[in-house]
């Protein structure tokens, strides 16, 4: 089983020329959805309300078969809101509530069979929830494998040495860890992505992938670094590829058989030939994603037809 612990929330976007518009989204939501569309049985983790835009959420997740263990709450739903202004630009607001229940004794049953854990985003950085997103990752990392996906909001996230020194947790904990170059050049604008990709390895990870758009991935091992060129392709939208690249790239370490903790030493000794894979499936993955709107992960038969 694969579990992923994250926010969920509904994207609405407003202008005065059209009825506003609502969409499923949030990070961790988006990876369970597309682990779930490649094939895995995952469940995820997260809250949202008792309403109208919790009832989305629902019916989003159980279409794609992901799992829920979690009951919807009275909060309501968390919601990001786009202003569309006359000369064109946006202005964003965020109501985003994050906490989890009481995970203490809840834990062992959530996370029981785990053997692939997901988180990053919000809910690893706003409190009071990322203490309890921390408190999960600790407890499923004896018998689990961990990746973390930072995916900083600087909007809701201010603090950067906070932040940085979150991310940094997590880090420590993850096995793998994808990051896009905006999320690094962020938290750490005095040095290169790559030294600070090569500075995260060192505390731990097996494998850290940083994304760049149309420049294409490049990831680090102990056996050295690999890069792809991104494939051309009509960009219809950019919503969800890096949530997409980040399901397909924990999906192919599981199609070979990495998954449980006790197949960390064989991910930490991976060589560049099945790296280049990895990067070369999650690649198409995000390929497809940006070549339709919204966060439309694709289906296992679309990447291996």
């Amino acid at each position: 089983m694969l579990s992923v612990i994250g926010e969920t929330l509904v994207d609405v976007g407003k202008s005065n020329a059209s009825a506003p518009r609502v969409h499923v989204g949030g990070s961790p939501m988006n990876v369970a959805v597309g682990l779930a569309r490649l094939g895995h049985p995952v469940q995820f983790v997260g809250r949202y309300g008792r309403d109208d835009y919790g009832a989305m959420i629902t019916h989003h997740l159980r279409r794609n078969a992901v799992l829920t263990p979690l009951e919807p709450d009275t909060r309501p739903t968390s919601v990001a809101t786009a202003t569309l202004e006359a000369a064109g630009s946006a202005h964003y607001s965020f109501d985003v509530p994050w906490e989890l229940p009481p995970l203490d004794k809840a834990l062992p049953r959530l996370l029981d069979g785990t053997t692939w854990l997901h988180t990053g985003s919000l809910a690893a950085m706003l409190e009071p929830g990322a203490h309890a997103v921390l408190a999960a990752v600790q407890r499923a990392h004896p018998g689990a494998l961990i990746s973390y996906d930072p995916n900083c909001r600087p909007t809701l996230i201010t603090d950067r040495e906070f932040a940085r020194r979150q991310a940094e947790k997590f880090v420590r904990l993850s096995d793998l860890v994808r990051a896009s170059e905006e999320d690094l050049h962020w938290l750490y604008p005095a040095r290169p992505v790559e030294d600070t990709a090569r500075a995260w390895l060192a505390l731990g990870p097996a494998m850290v992938v940083v994304t760049r758009g149309a420049g294409g991935p490049w990831a680090v091992t102990r056996s050295g670094t690999a890069e792809l060129d991104a494939p051309a392709v009509d960009v219809v939208d950019t919503v969800g590829a890096g949530d997409s690249f980040s399901a397909a790239l924990i999906g192919a370490l599981v199609d070979r058989g990495l998954a449980g903790s006790g197949w960390r030493g064989r991910l930490r000794d991976i060589g560049p030939v099945q790296l280049q894979q990895i990067l070369e499936y999650a690649t198409r993955a995000a390929a497809v994603t940006v070549s339709r709107p919204g966060a439309n992960p694709p289906s296992r038969e679309e990447l291996e037809s």
